[in-house]
């Protein structure tokens, strides 16, 4: 008979995971309670970023540090209960921020990203989705010469060691391509191998739909509870209750606390973030995915609008929105570039799933047979989903992996 396989989480890692089995002969059920690609991978900028192979460390200068205590910058912004809450796993961020240990930790990390086109292919045409993505990269755009430099010598470097393609922009060229945008930009860098996705909700649920026509199925219901019994897993839900064999826990920035009741106590934060959709004033048009690098928000040209995504937000998970960090990054974004009137009655408003070493877990439960774990990949989830839905599948059936998945192992911590 075959492997009977549950999936909890319906984002771009769990419907990745659910695929892959499905494909290769499993019997998968996709749970969530939500339909596919309606929480954490809804609201991303929708960018499949193989030019990301340097995580996001947490800032070590003085400098940096002392011009966040404010709180009024458009990057970060954050909650004193929200950073009481995550003391620990904020401190063990900034730890593995140090020169030394992230050295250590970017070949790890780029390994997995350098996987993301190559993986998300197959599943494209699968789920017959090209119209939803563009292979054309995205621009970072910048005011001053000196931050434009130097991050040009961190894209050689990255070339140079991990083969990423880019071309740097001079003020023409990069008006050639958006006449539209301000003249305090005075250059940019094209990153070349990335694809964009105009709608990245509903890239998911291409992806979900494929699943199903492969034959798999999903329960949209509330997850109650998660037991062994035996050599199997019974999955309560508020519909009905699930037997499997392996059960592969997916639920992004839900996961920690749910991985509790198991016994296990990952040191899981959130980093929440906001996006809200514009029209442009004609006859204003924006051709690329724009991220303004030295102010820390992202202008994507999508199908419901222009959609501005803000940095990252430190509080507790459910903690209530608070839209001034949007508010900032547009009023910012209207300086850069013809924003028209909003589209959406409110802010969107979801969480990157983040472990304190910027590498998620994907791999085995060390205490459960046939309990699989494959969450906190932070900014990245939407990038990473079918890597990781590739990789678990080989893992789940002894087979060997295209990467060393020591560094992604759950007993790390």
């Amino acid at each position: 008979m075959a492997c009977q396989t549950v999936v909890l989480g319906a984002g771009m890692v769990g419907v990745s995971i659910a695929w892959h089995l499905q494909q290769r002969g499993h019997q998968v059920t996709l749970v969530d309670r939500r339909q596919p690609g309606r929480e954490t991978s809804f609201g991303n900028a929708g960018i499949i970023q193989r030019e990301a192979v340097r995580p996001y460390p947490f800032p070590r200068d003085m400098k940096t540090i002392l011009s966040v205590l404010p709180n009024n910058r458009v990057d970060i912004r954050y909650r004193p209960a929200g950073m009481i809450n995550a003391a620990s796993p904020l401190l063990s961020y900034w730890h593995n921020s140090s020169s030394r240990l992230y050295k250590k930790i970017v070949p790890e990390y780029a390994s997995l990203i350098q996987l993301c086109l190559k993986t998300h292919a197959p599943m494209i045409e699968a789920a017959k989705a090209d119209h939803l993505v563009r292979r054309e990269g995205w621009l970072e755009i910048y005011r001053t010469p000196s931050k434009l430099s130097q991050r040009v010598k961190e894209a050689e470097e990255a070339r140079d060691l991990y083969g990423v393609q880019f071309s740097v922009l001079d003020r023409d060229t990069l008006v050639e391509k958006e006449p539209d945008i301000s003249s305090d930009i005075i250059g940019a860098i094209h990153w070349l191998d990335p694809w964009t996705v105009a709608d990245p909700g509903g890239l998911v649920a291409a992806y979900a739909e494929a699943f199903t026509q492969l034959g798999g199925r999903i329960l949209q219901t509330d997850i109650q509870g998660l037991k062994q019994q035996g050599d199997r897993w019974q999955v309560d839900t508020a519909a009905e209750c699930l037997e499997a064999d392996n059960v592969a826990v997916a639920l992004g920035p839900w996961a920690g606390s749910w991985m509790k009741g198991l016994g296990y106590h990952f040191p899981t934060f959130v980093k929440r973030g906001y996006h809200m959709h514009y029209a442009t004033q004609a006859p204003a048009k924006l051709h690329y995915w724009l991220m303004d690098a030295e102010v820390g928000y992202l202008l994507a040209p999508m199908n419901a609008g222009v959609r501005l995504t803000t940095g990252a937000e430190l509080d507790r998970l459910e903690s209530p929105a608070d839209e001034q960090q949007l508010g900032a990054a547009e009023k910012v974004a209207r300086s850069v570039f013809p924003l028209g009137e909003r589209r959406d009655a409110s802010a969107w408003k979801g969480a990157r799933p983040c472990l304190p070493d910027m590498k998620p877990v994907i791999g085995p439960a060390p205490k459960h047979r046939g309990l699989w774990l494959a969450f906190g990949h932070g900014h990245q989830g939407f990038t990473l989903g079918p890597a990781t839905g590739q990789l678990l599948a080989d893992m789940i059936e002894g087979k060997p992996t295209e990467i060393d998945m020591t560094p992604f192992r759950a007993d790390r911590f």
